[in-house]
């Protein structure tokens, strides 16, 4: 399995991944499939932030975030970057359920989940990623 020092730590950030990821797809692959009427429901949380065009779209990217956006974390592949996506994704539910009154509980997993996709954006998808296979020549 893993030794000490830096391999609990890189065997940590894998089960971060793939745990958040696999629960993100599941989360997102309803979504994704809802169709347009799903989507502009999911995009109308952009009226929050003054954006209220295309709601259909910006729906379909939540979905698509949360569900390839999963899959992608969970195999470390793109974290950087899918992680960016994630966390802009859940700063806007929270800012969506705050706005409809639902309170800290209500907004509590889009700001917990925001927090571990900002942390995974500086972290990286450590040593058992696929970034770490094709794009690093360090382990990291």
């Amino acid at each position: 399995m893993v030794k000490s020092g830096d391999g609990y730590m890189n065997f940590g950030i894998l089960i971060l991944r793939v745990g958040i990821g696999f629960m993100f797809f599941i989360h997102g692959y309803p979504k994704l499939l809802g169709g347009t009427e799903t989507w502009n429901q999911l995009g109308m949380a952009m009226a929050n932030l003054g954006v209220t065009f295309f709601p259909e779209f910006w729906g379909f990217l939540a979905a698509i975030s949360e569900s390839l956006g999963g899959l992608l974390i969970a195999f470390g592949f793109l974290t950087r970057p899918t992680a960016a996506f994630l966390s802009f994704t859940m700063m806007v539910a929270a800012v969506f359920h705050l706005n409809k009154g639902d309170g800290l509980i209500g907004a509590s997993h889009a700001i917990e989940s925001c927090f571990v996709f900002v942390s995974l954006i500086f972290i990286g998808s450590g040593r058992y990623g696929f970034d770490a296979k094709m794009f690093c020549c360090k382990k990291s």
